[in-house]
Formats: C-alpha cells, sequence, structure tokens
C-alpha cells in the first residue's frame, strides 16, 4: 500500500462521530484524503473540522431517513466532486434482546439504521461511482454476521443481511468498477460498547477472556484494516468479509 495513493482521493463516512467511524476518518486524513462525514451527532466531527480545515466537512443526518441520505451525498458531490471510497460504517446494537424480547420497535430501528441505511447511501452514492466506472465501498459487518453471541435477534440479524448484500453488490457491480468488501469486528472498544465496561466491568473483562488475543481492539486497528482493503494494494480482493476479532470466529 503505498499512503501518498489517497492524497486526492475523497472518502464519505457514515457514523464518523465517535469508535470506529471517527478512527476511519482520522486514518484517512492524516493520509491526506478529503474526508466528508454524516452522522446523527456533530460534537467530535466539530472536532476534525478544526483540526483539517477545508480537508474535512460533515452534514447532520440519518441513514434511515431517504432525504438526509440523498441531501449528504449531493452536498459531498457539490463540494468535492466526486466519492472515490465508501465507508458504510454507521450501526446500533439491540442491547443483546432475544427475540420475545425485541419489539417491533427494536427490530425496525435496527434493520433500518444497519441494513436500511447501508442499502440507501450505497444505493446514492454508487449512481456516481458507475458514472466515473470506478469506486471502493467498505460495508461494516460484525462477528455477529458470523456467528451467535455477538448481539441480540436484529442485530444478528442485521450483519448477516450486511454481509449478503456486500457479496451481491460487488458481484453485480464489480465488472463495471465497483469493489465492495466488509469488515467483520469482534470486539472493539466503543462508545456503543461502553456498557459492557460499566460498573465493575465484569462483563469488558469475560469478552475479552473468551478472546483468543484476550484483550478488545481499539478503533484504530480496524481504521488501519480499512485502509488496507480500501487501497490499491487490494484490488483483487472483491466481496470478501475480513474478520478483526482477535480470534473469536476460529474457536
Amino acid at each position: 500500500m503505498h499512503v501518498e495513493e489517497f492524497n486526492k482521493k475523497v472518502v464519505f463516512i457514515t457514523g464518523a462521530n465517535s469508535g470506529i467511524g471517527h478512527a476511519q476518518a482520522e486514518a484517512f486524513l492524516k493520509l491526506g484524503a478529503t474526508v466528508f462525514a454524516m452522522d446523527v451527532k456533530e460534537n467530535q466531527l466539530v472536532q476534525l473540522k478544526n483540526t483539517y480545515g477545508n480537508e474535512f466537512d460533515y452534514v447532520i443526518g440519518n441513514v434511515r431517513e431517504k432525504r438526509d441520505v440523498e441531501t449528504a451525498v449531493q452536498k459531498a458531490i457539490e463540494q468535492k466532486g466526486k466519492i472515490d471510497i465508501l465507508l458504510n460504517t454507521a450501526g446500533i446494537l439491540d442491547g443483546y434482546a432475544k427475540t420475545l424480547e425485541t419489539d417491533e420497535a427494536l427490530w425496525d430501528r435496527v434493520m433500518d439504521t444497519n441494513v436500511k441505511g447501508t442499502y440507501q447511501v450505497t444505493n446514492a452514492v454508487l449512481t456516481h461511482m458507475l458514472k466515473r466506472k470506478k469506486g471502493v465501498i467498505v460495508n461494516m459487518a460484525s462477528i455477529a454476521g458470523y456467528v451467535a453471541g455477538g448481539g441480540g435477534a436484529a442485530y444478528t440479524a442485521s450483519k448477516h443481511a450486511i454481509i449478503g448484500y456486500t457479496k451481491q453488490l460487488d458481484y453485480d457491480y464489480a465488472r463495471q468498477g465497483i469493489r465492495a468488501n466488509a469488515l467483520a469486528p469482534g470486539a472493539i472498544e466503543t462508545p456503543m460498547n461502553q456498557a459492557d465496561f460499566a460498573g465493575d466491568g465484569e462483563m469488558a473483562k469475560w469478552v475479552a477472556e473468551e478472546t483468543p488475543a484476550g484483550r478488545w481492539a481499539k478503533p484504530w486497528e480496524v481504521a488501519n484494516l480499512t485502509l488496507f482493503i480500501a487501497s490499491e494494494a487490494a484490488d483483487y480482493i472483491h466481496g470478501t468479509v475480513i474478520p478483526i476479532d482477535g480470534g473469536w470466529t476460529m474457536k
């Protein structure tokens, strides 16, 4: 991977205000890329704007809302001229709720954010990528897309769906210059997982003990993998899901 290759690239990231998405934004910005972000919150996005100036911009919007998505993508295209790389990182958990504990509202909220959100953002960006006959898409799956136990009924179903969607997306558009892959993180220490560290942190300790690597990962570790899978060095990797889980799914 040649780090200078990102100098003139434009990256569109959802869920960039915190956690993995924020780490991804910083990783690409540090390598000279221009980043346009979308999130429902903005406190840390303001910090990025103050640090990187014209190389970074953002809009407040929800991936569940088609109008928000279309507005954000249109603004990114108008300001930056193109989108080379799309990172569909926005997502929510479901509190490990079993199916009988999952009411319709929770099911819809998880599916609309994790699956429909990815679909809506992808379709909005893909149209522009196809015109240029080139584009890289990295979707956020999870170990919950492989095995049970990484979430509840809704979250696990949503991440299985992301894996299937990613494979079909690449299959359908690879010959038109599109390359789509997904990442499947395990235990990553992010605000989304802060409940595991609450109180005496017994849940977090248990997760670390059950992970062959013996620890949680930091968001920047997922960001570094994103840099590789989005780079020209990974150009022959298509429709693949790459675990970054400390060995969790090898058990």
